[in-house]
């Protein structure tokens, strides 16, 4: 015998409909399908279920084919994790068939970048040489970054012009799999947005913290012109950013519309392997609330990115 006072609820007059008569989230026509032994890629794509962030991402896919359709801007922001995971060749593709429109860079993508350029490597071991204090001290990632920087600020060009114009006067020996080089080929804007003392060229003698700060304000004002182009059906996709590039967008964003200028209808998407407040809250939510639609993806990059441009290109 219970010594509470109330008793639990009679449920034998609850009202119950029948299973089938329910309206539904998910069916079987939404269901993964067993991809064959020799399946294409079409076909592997095509058996993934209609479910959540398999179906957002076919979503997220289609409304790129379509921004480039209607020749809206479709911009990339990058962090440096993505260029380590070696997906500059899948970006590079999608930007050579036109689903690729400009590329925003932090400090940390731009250098591996150059580096993966340079020789062909990047990503030194920091707990093998922060104790002895050669961290960051590879002496050409230093002398010449910093050098084209200069030059950049003389010229009255950005920061990832000005790279990208300095790797192609080199001709390194890998220049191929990088995305500054065939950015700048292609004509296509690249700005770099960083922040003093976060990269490893800041701490080499030949920085100049006045052509750092021009040429980074240069690409910050390039960039607004740039996101401008997203009004009415264009995307933005955060790859891998999870402080600076969400800021830069969001202060982006609003300068665009504090000049007056449409900023409506258009689309933003974050990949991520950990879900980040920033990346959240500055691209995915507040630039799109009231009018577009935000996408949020978690992941490995080396695997979500060539995902999305597998779909995209099979929906071309």
């Amino acid at each position: 015998m219970s010594r509470y006072k109330t008793e639990p609820i009679d449920l034998s007059s609850i009202a119950t409909y029948p299973l089938a008569s329910r309206p539904s989230k998910v069916t079987t026509d939404d269901f993964a399908k067993p991809a064959p032994r020799e399946s294409s890629l079409s076909d592997f794509l095509d058996s993934l279920p209609s479910i959540l962030a398999a179906r957002e991402l076919r979503e997220l896919a289609g409304v790129i084919s379509e921004a480039k359709h209607k020749g809206r801007a479709i911009i990339v922001g990058l962090g440096g994790h993505v260029i380590k995971t070696g997906l500059a060749p899948i970006l590079i593709d999608l930007m050579g068939r036109g689903y690729l429109t400009a590329v925003a860079m932090n400090g940390s993508a731009m250098i591996h970048d150059f580096e993966i350029a340079l020789v062909g490597a990047t990503s030194e071991d920091v707990d093998a040489t922060l104790g002895s204090g050669s961290f960051g001290m590879a002496e050409e990632t230093g002398s010449l970054i910093n050098e084209a920087v200069s030059e950049g600020a003389r010229d009255n060009i950005g920061m990832g012009e000005a790279i990208g114009r300095r790797l192609q006067l080199m001709q390194p020996a890998h220049a191929e799999k990088s995305l500054l080089h065939a950015a700048y080929e292609a004509r296509v804007a690249v700005t770099v947005h960083v922040a003093v003392g976060t990269d490893i060229v800041h701490i080499h003698p030949s920085a100049d913290g006045a052509s750092i700060g021009q040429t980074t304000q240069h690409d910050f004002r390039l960039l607004c012109s740039l996101v401008r182009e997203l009004d009415g059906g264009g995307v933005y996709l955060n790859l891998g950013s999870a402080v600076v590039l969400p800021e830069v967008f969001l202060k982006t964003v609003t300068v665009v519309r504090n000049l007056g200028f449409g900023l409506e209808g258009f689309y933003t998407a974050n990949f991520d392997f950990t879900q980040q407040y920033r990346p959240l809250t500055n691209v995915v939510r507040r630039p799109v609330a009231g009018s577009g639609r935000g996408f949020s993806f978690i992941g490995h990059h080396e695997i979500m990115i060539p995902l999305l441009a597998a779909y995209i290109v099979a929906q071309s």
